[in-house]
């Protein structure tokens, strides 16, 4: 079921309703059997892999806790990394290294003609295989308790809000808040119904108008300059995070609803001043997760240099191919392992260019020159996540670089842009959504609001709705949210 379908309009106030009717201890089994709907609005079968995946976690985190001995723990443990991961390399990965083991086979002659399964990546794996490994490592590491509750052990990995595309939560956020009995209140609510109606904008008004065109251009780079490229690159990195950060402001929307808190996943990334910033400010559940359950263990960087890079690479590597099974996200991965070594090893440099240089700028001219240095060498990145096959993203990657010199293309360009109106009411879309940007990195939006008349308030508030209402894409088929897919 997707946030933002008529079918979701419906789901939402009904669940939440009957959720505040009923009394706290029931409460659980209608939040476990409507998330368990909405999952299998997508695929139904497929709520098998995750109904086996959680009782096999479920008696893993039990036997954890009551061994005997260290081994024990590592064994049980082990079964559950186990079945978790096996289900997701099978349905995630297993065409992809089969694909490549067959290209293999023929350049050295082997005769090996294993055809591809026909299976279908069920909705969110990644998202949900991650937030159940964190529970049985947790209670490992002895810093959660088993939650001796199938119910609401099952309702941890299966709670709709954040079932398909996250926040990857952790145990001992989630569990102790399903066991809480939460009131209804106006303040909480009205709050949550506010981010969820700026979830649905930056979804709908944004994220939905830019896809079209970064599908024009993506899906025939050949017909195109390289500055359309550019742009269209652009324009997918704004798309990108617009649907993601919006699915993410309606999951915690609509928690919040309810009483419950879940992780902020987004803290406008784009305005990041580095690239080790950007990734503490972008998907943040998923870099914290790599954080605490990869590059800590693999020694972070309390080992040598050398190992240190490594350790970095090693975890970009992996987030890369946790987000596709596909050449294009190793790279993807790979370009931002590469930043963030550079970044340390160039920092001194800089400083030292600085100094001989002699250059001075304000800080306010710094920080700008900053954040666009990190802006384009993420878009660059961007286009390898975004490209259908390693030899267009290389393509594109190559030719953004070309016809820059080209003033009639150019000035074409800017006229597309200025004249199109679909695309200035983008534009427009989006300028109102840095604004508010620009506010949050002083003071909560909603802080600030609660400072002005109810006039204003509700003058603004009216005013997001009439967007998403008037130049929203929902009165057409509901598009996937793009981090579906993983």
């Amino acid at each position: 079921m997707l946030f933002n379908s008529f079918q979701f309009a419906l789901f939402f106030p009904i669940v939440t309703i009957l959720y505040f009717l009923l009394p706290h201890k029931h409460r659980w089994w209608l939040l476990l059997g409507a998330s368990a709907y909405f999952y299998m609005a997508f695929v139904p079968s497929y709520i098998l892999i995750l109904g086996t995946t959680i009782i096999v976690d479920y008696f893993a985190g039990i036997w954890i806790e009551e061994a005997k001995t260290s081994r024990r723990k590592k064994l049980y443990l082990l079964m559950s990394l186990v079945a978790n991961i096996g289900f997701l390399a099978f349905f995630k990965y297993f065409n992809f290294v089969n694909t490549n083991i067959v290209a293999l086979a023929g350049m050295i002659g082997w005769n090996y003609s294993m055809e591809n399964l026909k299976i279908i990546l069920p909705i969110g794996l990644s998202f949900h295989t991650f937030q159940a490994m964190s529970y049985t490592i947790e209670v490992f590491r002895g810093n959660q308790q088993t939650e001796r509750h199938f119910g609401i052990y099952a309702l941890y990995v299966l709670f709709y809000p954040q079932l398909v595309a996250g926040p990857i939560e952790r145990p001992q956020n989630m569990l102790r808040q399903f066991h809480e009995e939460h009131f209804f209140d106006y303040q909480r609510v009205a709050n949550g119904l506010k981010l969820m109606t700026w979830g649905l904008y930056k979804k709908v008004v944004v994220a939905d108008r830019l896809a079209p065109l970064v599908n024009r251009y993506y899906s025939n780079p050949q017909a195109f300059s390289g500055p359309q490229l550019a742009l269209a690159t652009a324009f997918f990195a704004m798309q990108i995070f617009c649907d993601f950060s919006g699915y993410s402001d309606i999951a915690i929307g609509a928690a919040q609803v309810m009483g419950f808190n879940l992780m902020v996943n987004f803290k406008r990334p784009y305005l990041s001043l580095s690239f080790s910033e950007f990734w503490k400010r972008w998907h943040i559940s998923l870099s914290s997760w790599f954080r605490d359950y990869l590059y800590i263990p693999l020694g972070g960087n309390r080992v040598p240099p050398w190992r240190w890079q490594l350790n970095l690479a090693i975890v970009f590597l992996v987030s890369g191919l946790w987000h596709g099974a596909g050449w294009t996200f190793v790279v993807w991965g790979a370009l931002h392992g590469l930043y963030i070594i550079l970044e340390i090893k160039l920092q001194n440099l800089q400083n030292v260019l600085l100094h001989k240089t002699r250059i001075k700028l304000p800080i306010w001219g710094t920080n700008f020159l900053r954040r666009l240095v990190v802006f384009v060498f993420v878009c660059y990145a961007w286009i390898f996540f975004r490209a259908p096959s390693i030899q267009s993203a290389f393509f594109i990657a190559a030719k953004v670089f070309t016809g820059w010199s080209d003033k009639p293309e150019l000035m074409k360009l800017v006229r597309t842009i200025f004249t199109d109106y679909e695309l200035m009411v983008t534009l427009f879309a989006i300028a109102i959504m840095e604004v508010v940007h620009y506010f949050q990195e002083r003071k909560s939006i909603l802080a600030i609001l609660a400072d002005k008349s109810p006039i204003i308030r509700w003058s603004l508030y009216a005013g997001i709705l009439i967007c998403i209402l008037v130049f929203g894409k929902i009165y057409s088929i509901p598009t996937d949210f793009i981090y579906f897919q993983f």
